[in-house]
């Protein structure tokens, strides 16, 4: 109950989940104290300063004061920067296994290299998670210096490293990598039929760089290790047939548009065209799978917004970051019907051998802690999935960043018309521009307009990510314009007069700092605040301003009252306090939607996780004891006495762990094809009322648990049966010869954990579509003057009052009563209808 009390409280502060810094303060104005004493040092003595600190059990308080004070000085002697207090309060929270949350520009990095250094000294194997290759080694050499005075070793990895790099890099004290390329050496280390071949340590601390982008929006994406197994292509008859399906006669979107489906004049025109064949005899349900995806690919993935074709392939485009990302692709079918409509060459196939969420990878560290610039937004969240808790730190000087109202306007014609004006009236004055956008396909839309409105700037988008950091340190400069795909850049430092400051920084500040305008609302109020604090840094002036409108993804997609009907003015811009109140409330069900996504999607995977540790138990038995021999020897006693005296007894245990790992390995492959299989199945059985009175993850959970139930034993079956015919030579065991080849290949990928929508999607939809008039679905064919009360739901007919108000647009917290059940906020320990995640 204190808890409960405890977080509604720090709710009613908006600091959920946030903690005192009083302690930390205290300790800091010490670390200032024990400064004097270590600045007469030389260079050897500090070294050997901190190697005197070193232990094995963690450094206590008074351990922390004196290493931070010699920290401190190390940095301003390495790389000529002496840290603010905020930063000594910032790296003491991580030591204490927070997750801080520090402004843009007040130093992180310098922050994380501290608390990084302090783990190191106190014994620790520190890992810091980046969210990319550019940034983990950007920082490591950036604070090797640092690391270099205070006698701590320092490393990064990236996607080209090669496996002995890997390996050295994984020894260091201190190593900054993608969080992805972690969690693929983690998958491969699985796999390895030999310990020499393994390249990371045992997991203990992870330091996360941009924690809320890795440990919230990235936590349900799985990292995926498949074996190459074939080129899957798509029937060109079926890719032509596809693109002759009409809109509404032969297919219908779903009101969400997440999903797309054949109608019955469709299905018979399809089965007309294709022979006049059964599309859902069991004999034709590949073809009717193709026809699904091939479908979806078609109607619902967009270029430039979705993916990018580039050199001949198709990258997908990193929602999160607007950005390409790297490595990542849809299940097979829907990859390769992306592949088909664009005409690229089909790449390969593969089976899923192992999978790891971000989740359940960051979990397995013994000590988590983070920084970021958006942190009390999923401090709830964080506590929920993470047990941690967050630390605001104040900005070194007061942020006088003035952020403007959004702007929301009718239809985004009307919208995109004032954006453009107003850029182009901000620039005439020299002020300095950074534009966010969302999509490829709307940064080179607005430079289009840009350019036609004869407005000079600079695009960065997924289609230049290499030269971004370049770019983005440069908006800085008066006279500059940059339209930016979402946080593109993110990681690097805007200052004012550019990277140097060489370029009439006294006039950008003059013209009052940067000027961060958003092309349109995220789903997240927090992915706003990121975007918004790119301006402003260390106390520079800056300012902000959003534009809207009611025909933004945010609005069609999640707004369950878009029934109600606005009174623009001329130009189409909205004020009253409804219209706005909406814009809000959607935001508030898009941020509750995504929270319940993360919450069912750890349900799914969290049973999986276990059974994956049961089997990696018995599968380091195997690797690294004589397990496997053992239990041959004892299972097939005379065909093991026959090998050991034809080939040794080495030859035999060798050969003997190979076969096991192999049926283990082919046993769990099997395992996770049917569990993809069984969560699919038990998700369209909810949908079509299969499971009246009963919770598809029970369900989920009863059938995975039969099915693995004997999975060991099974392996160990097929072992002997193996084992006793197997080809064993003095040269060991010939695994193709013996029926348990392995891949040829081996690659990973990152892959949505859900692309066709969510069971909340279509919650939504059927909402919306349920109290939006079909006047109100198109807005940008709605005139001012067509409005009329008399065409409102009674209920919202002159609303002018609080109380007037449908309840989702009131700003009192219990309007998620509201909400669909399974969307609500989940601050009672109420249970909720699960879903496919």
């Amino acid at each position: 109950m204190a808890l409960k009390i405890a977080s509604r409280f720090r709710r009613l502060l908006q600091r959920p989940g946030s903690i005192d810094l009083g302690p930390y303060e205290r300790l800091t104005q010490l670390v200032g104290e024990a400064e004097e004493s270590v600045q007469p040092l030389t260079d050897e003595e500090l070294t050997e300063a901190v190697a005197e600190l070193r232990t094995t059990g963690g450094l206590h308080e008074d351990e922390q004061i004196e290493f931070l004070a010699l920290a401190r000085e190390a940095a301003q002697r390495a790389i000529g920067e002496r840290a603010f207090d905020g930063q000594v309060v910032g790296a003491l929270a991580m030591l204490q296994g927070r997750v801080v949350e520090m402004a843009t520009g007040e130093g992180k990095t310098l922050a994380g290299a501290f608390a990084a250094a302090g783990y190191a000294v106190g014994g620790r194997k520190v890992q810091v998670l980046a969210v990319n290759d550019y940034l983990a080694r950007r920082d490591a050499e950036w604070m090797g210096p640092v690391y270099e005075l205070l006698g701590v070793t320092v490393s990064h990895i990236g996607q080209a490293s090669t496996p002995e790099e890997r390996r050295t890099a994984y020894e260091a004290d201190v190593c900054y990598a993608p969080v992805s390329e972690i969690g693929f050496d983690v998958l491969r280390d699985r796999l390895v039929t030999d310990v020499a071949d393994r390249v990371t340590v045992e997991p203990d601390v992870a330091l996360v760089d941009e924690a809320d982008s890795v440990l919230i929006d990235e936590a349900r994406v799985p990292l995926v290790l498949a074996g190459a197994t074939r080129t899957e292509e798509l029937d060109e008859d079926v890719v032509q047939l596809v693109r002759t399906l009409r809109a509404g006669v032969d297919y219908e979107i779903d009101g969400d548009g997440r999903t797309v489906a054949l109608t019955d004049k469709g299905t018979d025109r399809v089965e007309e065209t294709l022979g006049g064949i059964n599309l859902y005899e069991d004999d034709n349900l590949d073809r009717l799978t193709q026809i699904n995806v091939a479908l979806h690919a078609e109607v619902l993935l967009r270029k430039d917004v979705d993916y990018l074709v580039r050199d001949g392939k198709v990258s997908l485009i990193n929602n999160n970051r607007g950005r390409i990302a790297k490595l990542q692709r849809w299940p097979d079918g829907l990859q390769a019907a992306v592949e088909a409509k664009e005409a690229v060459p089909v790449s390969d196939s593969g089976e899923v051998l192992d999978s790891i969420t971000v989740q359940a990878l960051v979990k397995s560290y013994k000590t988590l802690c983070g920084m970021t610039g958006t942190a009390v937004v999923v401090g709830e969240s964080l506590q929920e999935f993470y047990e941690v808790d967050v630390a605001v730190v104040p900005p070194n000087k007061p942020n006088i960043r003035k952020d403007d109202p959004d702007r929301l306007y009718l239809t985004a014609e009307q919208k995109n018309v004032a954006l453009v004006e107003h850029i182009a009236e901000v620039h005439e004055t020299g002020r300095p521009i950074l534009i966010g956008t969302h999509s490829v396909e709307e940064s080179e839309q607005l430079s289009d307009r840009l350019e036609a409105a004869e407005v000079t700037h600079v695009v960065l988008n997924a289609k230049n990510d290499a030269e971004e950091a370049a770019i983005i340190a440069e908006a800085g400069v008066p006279g500059t314009v940059t339209v930016s795909t979402q946080m593109a850049g993110r990681g690097t430092d805007i200052r004012l007069g550019g990277k140097d400051e060489s370029h009439d920084k006294d006039k950008a500040i003059e013209l009052g700092g940067l000027y961060v305008i958003g092309t349109g609302l995220h789903a997240s109020r927090r992915l706003d605040d990121q975007l918004r604090g790119r301006a402003g840094r260390q106390g520079d002036p800056g300012g902000t301003l959003f534009f809207a409108s009611l025909a933004d993804e945010l609005v069609t997609r999640y707004s369950v009252s878009s029934g109600l009907r606005p009174h623009p003015d001329e130009s189409g811009r909205l004020t009253d306090r409804k219209s706005v109140g909406m814009l809000e409330g959607a935001q508030r069900v898009a941020d509750g939607a995504n929270a319940e996504l993360h919450r069912t999607t750890w349900q799914y995977h969290r049973l999986t996780g276990q059974q994956r540790a049961i089997l990696l138990d018995t599968r380091e038995k195997v690797l690294v004891d004589d397990l496997a021999a053992e239990e041959l020897a004892e299972r097939a006693k005379e065909r093991y006495d026959e090998l050991v005296d034809e080939v040794g007894e080495d030859v035999v245990k060798d050969a003997a762990r190979r076969i096991v790992l192999g049926h283990l390995d082919r046993r769990w492959t099997d395992h996770l094809a049917y569990l993809a299989d069984l969560r699919e199945g038990i998700h369209l059985r909810s949908l079509a009322g299969g499971i009246v009175h009963l919770k598809p993850i029970d369900e989920f959970n009863k059938s995975a648990i039969a099915s693995f139930d004997t999975l060991i034993a099974d392996a160990w079956a097929d072992a002997v049966e193996t084992f006793q015919d197997a080809e064993i030579t003095a040269d060991g065991l010939d695994e193709d010869a013996s029926g348990i080849p392995r891949p040829t290949a081996t690659w990973t990928y990152l892959v949505n954990d859900n692309p066709f929508g969510t069971e909340a999607d279509r919650i939504l939809g059927r909402l919306r579509n349920a109290i939006k008039p079909e006047s109100v679905a198109e807005s940008e064919e709605i005139l001012p003057e067509e409005f009329d009360q008399d065409d409102l739901p009674e209920e919202l007919r002159d609303a002018d009052d609080e109380d007037e108000l449908p309840e989702e647009l009131r700003d009192a917290d219990d309007d998620a009563d509201e909400l669909p059940e399974e969307l609500r906020d989940a601050d009672e320990d109420e249970e909720k209808p699960d879903q496919k995640a």
